[in-house]
Order: structure tokens, then C-alpha cells, then sequence
């Protein structure tokens, strides 16, 4: 019966740490509404892949908004944003998602995005860094983790052809 019980929770707690996208929603410590709803439209962006539109809100929140200037998610959200939407500021896109990694080293979009984005720019051993980040952050595996072991894997694989 130990045994059973033991391996339901190990299930469910595999389950709980895996079921959160890159991005999942947290609600705002101090209850703002507002923030909320700014995070809410510009994922609501990200999905049509809106990407001018995501980085406006992003870019607007970030300017005027001392609570969205403190959030990991803001960064990472615009950071992600503008590499989607093929900027060649990338100094730019880097320094959000550091900012967002100096306000929350745990966050997984973050790490996984930042990986990618070292990819981008032909910088492996950075992106195994934030692989192994995630390694270490993801106690049972997660998709932050498995994309971007991917991405590194697809990336060796088109080096190693050339």
C-alpha cells in the first residue's frame, strides 16, 4: 500500500511540475488588476503571434509601470517578443531576459528562451549553461527543459554537417 501511495505522489508531482508552459501566469503579489489584464493582452498577442503588438503593450507596461519593471514575466515576455518577431537587437532581447533571470533565477521560460536565443547567435556554451540551469531546476523534467535540449541537439546536428 506504501509503495502504491508512494508512487501516486511521485506521478503527481511529475504531473504539477510539468503541466506549466514557459509563461505561466502568476497572479501579481500586490493584486494589481491592471497589471494582470497587460500581461493577459500581450499573451493574448503572443498566441496570434502578434508580435509588434505583444512588444508595444510589453514596451509600454516596462516604460511606465514600476510593478511591470519588476516582473520576470515582463521581461522575458518582451524580451521573447522581439526575437520572435526577428529583431537584430539582440543586445536588447539579452538584456530583458537577464533582467528577468536577476529578478527570478528560477524562471524557466526565461532560461529555456535565453538558451535559444545563444543558439541565435551561435553561442552554444552559453546555451548549455541554461540548459544545465533548467537541468537543475527541473527536478522531473520539464518542457522548458526538453525544448531546449532539442534546440541544442538541432543546433550540434546542423554544425556537425557543415
Amino acid at each position: 500500500m506504501k509503495a502504491r501511495l508512494s508512487h501516486a505522489l511521485m506521478i503527481a508531482l511529475f504531473a504539477a511540475g510539468t503541466s506549466w508552459a514557459a509563461d505561466t501566469p502568476s497572479p501579481s503579489p500586490d493584486g494589481d488588476k491592471d497589471k494582470d489584464k497587460k500581461l493577459e493582452a500581450a499573451r493574448a498577442a503572443i498566441a496570434r503571434q502578434d508580435w509588434p503588438g505583444a512588444q508595444g503593450i510589453l514596451r509600454g507596461a516596462l516604460a511606465a509601470d514600476k510593478l511591470a519593471q519588476s516582473s520576470a514575466d515582463y521581461h522575458n515576455l518582451y524580451a521573447y517578443a522581439m526575437r520572435k518577431a526577428g529583431t537584430r537587437d539582440m543586445d536588447l532581447v539579452f538584456k530583458h531576459y537577464n533582467e528577468a533571470l536577476r529578478l527570478d533565477a528560477k524562471h524557466r521560460g526565461a532560461h529555456e528562451y535565453i538558451g535559444e536565443a545563444y543558439l541565435m547567435v551561435g553561442n552554444l556554451p552559453k546555451a548549455k549553461e541554461h540548459l544545465k540551469a533548467l537541468d537543475g531546476l527541473c527536478t522531473f523534467g520539464c518542457a522548458e527543459y526538453s525544448d531546449l535540449k532539442k534546440a541544442v541537439s538541432a543546433y550540434e546536428s546542423k554544425r556537425a554537417k557543415k
